[in-house]
């Protein structure tokens, strides 16, 4: 078997000669009157006027007998065969059959016709070369298996793999269903800083990079501009989303990356009940959308229906009924005591970080779709108060398959609460706790100007979108992160 050197080296020399026979190797432009995607659908139109179509693609397979030959010609739309004859095309055939290999680019002028054996196909009357490939394909029938290879060469599995495809077009189509249902509902679309002088907005490990202009370190942002999109309801604005990148300089799991796309909006004077309202036709508008009406997924062992209203879980209740502890009442010790009574792993021995490792011992178990909501003022810093029970808060999360995907709230806009909380939040980082939210004061100084009655929430994303097709989140990534090969 020849060495992929070997390989590439055979497809040099093919390239000279083409080259010498008057091809360009690496055209600047290719001919095409019509996708392959639009050929196919109208073939028999195309048959019966038999007017000449031309069409560009790559060569994904060829099949030769005799002074006939047949090759398969994928333009990223669709495949269509390509029936080629040496009466009709004389040399030029002799150069596609020993010149031309899998993975090339080719653009091909002919006619619609079928074959013998009734394949819609393009009879040729002529071939140009468009691209060379220097490399080849991997073999067809095994292609890519282990996954760092798919990674590092997502081109080619893409290429090869039509599943996968399939997949990042209906992503495309779930961003924009998102997008259009808060365009409806009266959003405008803004962009906020990504670079951030605090992390604020959510609990979690900042990237750290450096500003060479100001000469200060700067943070890769971890939400979508809560803090930026609160300032533009102070500025007037009514309602704003926006759709963007998020940065967490944290651990990889099936359903965690380091790096994703989410969505977070901000309406002024919508209340708590309404915001969820919103929410969750948000959420069926877009699974309508995307899915064609599907309302019921495998969702990590859970068979989970958006069809009905969801229903609502206490945060305090739910932890009590599971593991007897009330975290608005239960001492450190008690709760250091339960977690290791139940065998499981925590970080930081403060109240917050133990109220959220119990919380997260018992999502596990629910399926939803479930708005959890009351949770404590403790771990709510941005979140507003409940007027019934001041220790809990105007929040929601939706679980799903026992994991939380987003995070809503009437958002705190009382700046002498706002500030006393990021005291708080800075005493927990001073104290070691990397996950604590670093305090924006002058984002309370805005709040001191006033901000009206808000609903915050951050909303579909890419986490959900992997949840709806069963995959891990990095399946669904076009070009994951993997670490560089060292020589």
């Amino acid at each position: 078997m020849a060495s992929l050197a070997e390989l590439k080296q055979e497809r040099l020399d093919k390239l000279h000669r083409l080259e010498s026979l008057g091809y360009s190797g690496f055209a600047v432009s290719a001919g095409q009157s019509h996708t392959i995607s639009n050929l196919v659908s109208n073939f028999d139109e195309y048959e019966a006027s038999q007017a000449e179509i031309t069409v560009t693609g790559r060569v994904m397979a060829r099949r030769g007998h005799g002074k006939l030959m047949f090759i398969d010609l994928f333009d990223g739309t669709n495949t269509i065969q390509i029936y080629n004859k040496k009466d009709e095309l004389g040399d030029a055939f002799n150069h596609l059959e020993d010149l031309i290999d899998r993975g090339d680019f080719i653009s091909v002028t002919g006619v619609a016709t079928k074959t013998k054996r009734g394949e819609p196909s393009i009879y040729a009357k002529s071939w140009d070369l468009v691209t060379k490939s220097l490399a080849p394909l991997p073999d067809s029938w095994d292609g890519l298996k282990d996954d760092d290879l798919r990674y590092r060469n997502r081109h080619l599995d893409l290429l090869q793999n039509p599943e996968l495809r399939d997949l990042f077009v209906k992503k495309a189509k779930f961003w924009q269903a998102a997008r259009e249902f808060l365009i409806t509902e009266g959003f405008i679309e803004v962009h906020t800083p990504t670079l951030e002088t605090t992390t604020g907005g959510a609990e979690a490990s900042p990237f750290i990079t450096h500003h060479n202009d100001f000469d200060i370190d700067v943070y890769l942002r971890i939400s979508v501009g809560e803090l930026w999109q609160k300032r533009l309801m102070a500025a007037g604005f009514p309602r704003t989303f926006e759709m963007g990148r998020i940065y967490r300089n944290e651990g990889s799991s099936p359903e965690h990356l380091q790096e994703f796309n989410n969505i977070e909006f901000y309406a002024a004077n919508l209340d708590f009940s309404g915001g969820l309202d919103l929410l969750e036709r948000h959420f069926r508008y877009v699974i309508d959308k995307v899915f064609d009406g599907q309302t019921s997924f495998d969702i990590k062992g859970f068979q989970v229906d958006f069809s009905e209203p969801f229903k609502k879980i206490d945060y305090v209740d739910i932890v009590k009924e599971i593991t007897g502890i009330d975290v608005l009442e239960a001492s450190e010790a008690e709760m250091i005591q339960k977690l290791e009574e139940l065998g499981v792993r925590y970080e930081g021995d403060n109240r917050e970080r133990l109220t959220d490792t119990l919380w997260k011992y018992c999502r596990k178990t629910i399926g939803g779709p479930v708005w959890l909501v009351g949770h404590p003022k403790l771990v709510s810093p941005l979140a507003k108060a409940d007027p019934n029970n001041p220790d809990k808060t105007l929040r929601a999360q939706l679980i799903l398959g026992g994991s939380e995907l987003n995070n809503c709230f009437v958002e705190l806009n009382d700046p002498i609460d706002q500030r006393a909380r990021f005291e708080l939040q800075q005493n927990l980082l001073e104290g070691g706790d990397d996950e604590a939210m670093m305090p924006d004061w002058e984002f309370v100084e805005m709040l001191e100007h006033g901000m009206p009655p808000t609903f915050g929430a951050s909303t579909v994303g890419e986490r959900l979108f992997a949840f709806l097709v069963n995959k891990p989140i990095r399946e669904t990534q076009l070009f994951p992160l993997v670490k560089p090969i060292v020589e």
